[in-house]
This record gives C-alpha cells, sequence and structure tokens, in this order.
C-alpha cells in the first residue's frame, strides 16, 4: 500500500511538474537587457523568391490583391557573395514583399530567411541577437543601400535584420501583418524567449490547447502563442509537424477587411485558394497562393 501511494504521488508530481514546464505564462519571460534596436512594423518587409520569369504576374497578382504599388525594378548583387537579382519592394496598406528573381543560382543560406527588419544599428542588433540567444548564418556586409545580415533563432527561425544608410520612411501600416511561425513543442519556449528579448515585445496571447484546424487538423489542438513588438506582430504555432499541404509554407498573415471581397480580387488576379474560408479565433482565414509560388494566409475580423 504504501508502495503504491509513493508511485501515485509521484506520477501526480511529474505530471503537475511537466505540465509547468510546458505551459509557461507570459509572465517567465524576463524583461530584456539588450537595447532597443527596432524601428517600425511598417518596415518588416516578406521576403518572396520567384523565378525570374514569373516576377511581372507576381507583382501584378499581388498589388491587385491588397493594393499599393512597386518600387522600379533594379539588377543588383544583395549577398555577400557574387550574385544576380531582379530586386523590388512591394509596398501594401497589408504589408511589404521585397520581391527577388535571382537570375544565377541563389548562394546558401539565402531563400530561406522569411523576412526582413530594420534596424537602427547593425552592429548593436547582431550583438543584441547573439545575447537573445541568436545565431548569426551571415555575418554582416554590405548591399547597394545599406548592410545586412542573416540570423537564426532557436527552432531554426530565419530572418534577415537589415540598416540603410539613408533612413527609409514608409507609411504605417492600415492593418499590421503576421509572421506565421510553425517550431517544434521542444524549441517553442527558447524561441519565444529569444525573440520576446531581443525585440523588446510582450506574449499578448499563449494557448496550450487553440484549435487545430488553424494547421488544418480541425479534430487536434495545437499551442498557439501571439507576441507583438516595435517589429510587428508574430504568431507561433507549435505543432507535431504532421502538417497537411500547404500550412506550413505560408510566413505571413495579412489582415484585410472583408475577406471575400480580397479573396474575388485575388482570383481574378490569378491568385488560387488553397484553403477555403474558414472560422478560428475571431477571424476568417483563407490561404492564397500566387503566381511563382509564394503562398500566404489572409484573413479579416469576423464580423459582429
Amino acid at each position: 500500500m504504501r508502495i503504491t501511494k509513493f508511485f501515485a504521488a509521484t506520477t501526480a508530481a511529474i505530471v503537475l511538474n511537466l505540465a509547468g514546464a510546458t505551459l509557461p505564462t507570459a509572465a517567465a519571460y524576463a524583461a530584456p537587457t539588450t537595447p532597443a534596436v527596432a524601428v517600425a512594423p511598417q518596415y518588416d518587409t516578406t521576403h518572396v523568391y520567384v523565378d525570374s520569369s514569373d516576377v511581372d504576374r507576381f507583382v501584378a497578382s499581388f498589388i491587385a490583391t491588397f493594393g499599393g504599388q512597386s518600387t522600379k525594378q533594379v539588377v543588383a548583387t544583395v549577398t555577400p557573395t557574387p550574385s544576380s537579382t531582379t530586386s523590388q519592394l512591394l509596398q501594401t496598406p497589408v504589408g511589404t514583399v521585397s520581391l527577388f528573381g535571382f537570375k544565377t543560382p541563389i548562394p546558401f543560406p539565402f531563400g530561406a530567411e522569411r523576412n526582413g527588419y530594420l534596424v537602427t544599428d547593425m552592429d548593436a542588433a547582431v550583438k543584441a541577437a547573439r545575447a537573445s540567444g541568436a545565431d548569426v548564418m551571415v555575418a554582416p556586409f554590405p548591399d547597394p543601400i545599406g548592410r545586412d545580415a542573416i540570423i537564426q533563432w532557436p527552432g531554426g527561425v530565419n530572418m534577415q535584420i537589415y540598416w540603410h544608410t539613408t533612413p527609409p520612411s514608409y507609411a504605417a501600416f492600415q492593418t499590421v501583418p503576421e509572421n506565421r511561425v510553425y517550431v517544434s513543442p521542444d524549441r517553442v519556449d527558447a524561441l519565444v524567449r529569444s525573440f520576446v528579448a531581443f525585440s523588446h515585445g510582450k506574449v499578448v496571447s499563449d494557448e496550450p490547447r487553440a484549435s487545430g484546424i488553424d494547421v488544418g487538423r480541425a479534430s487536434d489542438t495545437i499551442r498557439r502563442i501571439r507576441i507583438e513588438s516595435p517589429f510587428g506582430k508574430m504568431v507561433v504555432l507549435a505543432t507535431d509537424g504532421h502538417l497537411p499541404y500547404p500550412y506550413g509554407r505560408e510566413t505571413t498573415g495579412y489582415e484585410v477587411a472583408k475577406l471575400g471581397d480580397t479573396l474575388d480580387k485575388a482570383k481574378a488576379a490569378g491568385v488560387t485558394v488553397l484553403v477555403a474560408p474558414y472560422h478560428v479565433d475571431n477571424r476568417d482565414t483563407a490561404i492564397v497562393q500566387f503566381p511563382g509560388g509564394y503562398v500566404a494566409e489572409v484573413h479579416a475580423p469576423t464580423a459582429k
């Protein structure tokens, strides 16, 4: 009897400890000790790589869907080793894209970074990233208008940070897009701690049993964490990696006023709806694919 009680008590303690270890509260993330280096959310640009033959079709479809305009296309070297790509910035009210159509093979690890964040000081930002737990995958290097580096957060999440010689001036977004990050349960807490410390952000929600419909598995649950920072918004989805296509391919979620209207514009511009609209977390959501292969989530607040 004593042995039975001992094992029962021990098992209960282990279960409680595991629950506490895997489901920390927002208060568990310590205040940042590194300097603030973010500029503003409108300087978060999603990096999109398409075949050079698809650049014009992608530009036309993206602008037709979300509005806005493109900067003039240039041909440049945007890597520290020799390469050549077309480059332009698509600026819309709901998000910005840095578009690349490489004319040469793409040097590693370029193409794996999801986005670029403008920082106030490149050297300070790299130091802060390292101190916050990031790896520097590509050390700072010059580009035609400033400096760049690629960093990797726990869980294998690659991002670029960039600095311009002449500070840019972009209009604020009407709605701030989300970085959609997929990561394993093993590394999710390390990722969140590191990114919150670097970004001077905060966890605005941490749902350990959110609906799995957000990753195409309506009968299951996932952990969903929402972060807001001076860089913008991020949603972190911790899953077992058993993801039906196209979930995990979308790196950015765009908030629009009316999902149906936006999808009508998208389809008329040659965009494919990969996942028909569904409801989750007080929003209506769909996943689309633009000419050239870029996959994105699009959502609108549920009408009340």
